[in-house]
């Protein structure tokens, strides 16, 4: 369901996602790095869900905790940090945060798999491409010999290298870096995973050569009908790429909606300040607009706006009450959690919503 298409006969709401088969679901994510000094909330109790052949995007600023999630999904965050235990991840109707080990490492590759940002970071430089795609093949379908070796070849060939019976023997150094990403991406789908997890996987890429592994991306997912979470800084990618985007802001969802009304009308000042900041959406001879300042290092639970600092359209109750996801507009799957909603309300009254209900508020 790549390229925003989808069953116009399911709605895109509430009751349509729960009655449809869901690939995977976070469910009030924390992850905490404990330091010497200072707990770091680098994801803070966000939830999102991905249907089964859809694209969803996670989007944000460096240091937003956009790769911090997919590591939380795949189970790799190691000490010091951790995911609280009230945290929910749900695939295959289990909560695979309470898996041990080696039950994660059964479904990585598996069930779940990952291309990274830097495929030098991803393929170890000793050993042949082909050698690496058999290791997977090995772990998790039993091949061995030459049957992994004629589906190492296969897989080259999928993801559009040529000469693929020839680049099977050959080491990542003599791949360019378009190719050494397509060799990732064969690394990723060898064990025909259910669910793709994207992290920043075109930033190191040319222009020509970014287009080139969407284009790869999306073809994949239509004949494979995977479901895919691409995380990216990127908002003109993400308008390329997504059914539904999630913007995340220092450990928080902030916006969540279908990629159109995303890009149409979005809501919360973050996002809008996102999109203002993409060259191609000025009007010629506009100054760039930026957003000033810098992401906050989220070292304590939310208690405010964390956005505030940074808001144009900030107000004295931004600094003391935490916003929560609100429905926005029209579109019922359009939410964002910020102190002008709902827009139905008056300020005091929008603000109440907002605030804990042991604090007089409507929570």
């Amino acid at each position: 369901m790549s390229r925003h298409a989808r069953d116009d006969n399911v709605p895109l709401n509430a009751d349509a996602t729960s009655s449809r088969d869901l690939a995977l679901e976070v469910e009030n994510l924390r992850t905490v790095f404990h330091t010497e000094h200072e707990q770091i909330h680098a994801v803070d109790g966000i939830s999102f869900n991905i249907r089964r052949g859809e694209t969803v995007g996670l989007v944000g600023e460096s240091g937003s905790g956009k790769s911090v999630t997919a590591r939380s999904i795949l189970g790799l965050i190691e000490s010091p940090g951790e995911i609280d235990p009230a945290s929910a991840i749900r695939f295959e109707g289990d909560n695979i945060t309470e898996y041990t080990e080696s039950e994660y490492e059964s479904i990585r590759g598996d069930g779940i798999a990952m291309v990274f940002q830097d495929p030098l970071s991803t393929l170890n430089p000793v050993y042949t491409v082909g050698n690496q795609i058999k290791e997977a093949l090995s772990l998790h379908q039993d091949l061995r010999g030459t049957a992994a070796t004629e589906r190492a070849i296969e897989l080259l060939e999928e993801v559009g290298i040529p000469d693929a019976a020839r680049r099977v023997t050959e080491y990542p150094h003599q791949f360019s870096g378009g190719m050494r990403q397509r060799a990732v991406i064969a690394m990723a789908l060898a064990c025909a995973p259910e669910v793709l997890i994207c992290d920043e996987p075109t930033t190191a890429l040319d222009v020509t050569i970014q287009a080139q592994i969407i284009d790869l991306l999306m073809d994949i997912q239509a004949e494979r009908d995977l479901s895919i979470l691409f995380i990216t800084h990127d908002m003109g990618v993400i308008a390329e790429v997504a059914d539904r985007v999630n913007v995340m802001y220092a450990g928080e969802i902030v916006e969540s909606a279908p990629v159109e009304p995303l890009f149409a009308e979005p809501k919360h000042p973050y996002t809008r300040g996102l999109l203002r900041s993409i060259p191609s959406t000025q009007t010629s001879g506009d100054r760039l607009e930026t957003i000033k300042g810098e992401v906050p290092t989220p070292n304590e639970p939310a208690s405010s706006c964390r956005f505030a600092p940074r808001c144009p359209k900030s107000f004295e109750e931004c600094s003391e009450v935490a916003p929560i996801p609100t429905a926005v507009g029209d579109d019922p799957d359009h939410d964002a959690a910020c102190l002008l909603y709902p827009e139905s309300m008056t300020t005091d009254e929008a603000v109440a919503h907002h605030r804990p209900a042991d604090d007089g508020g409507e929570q």
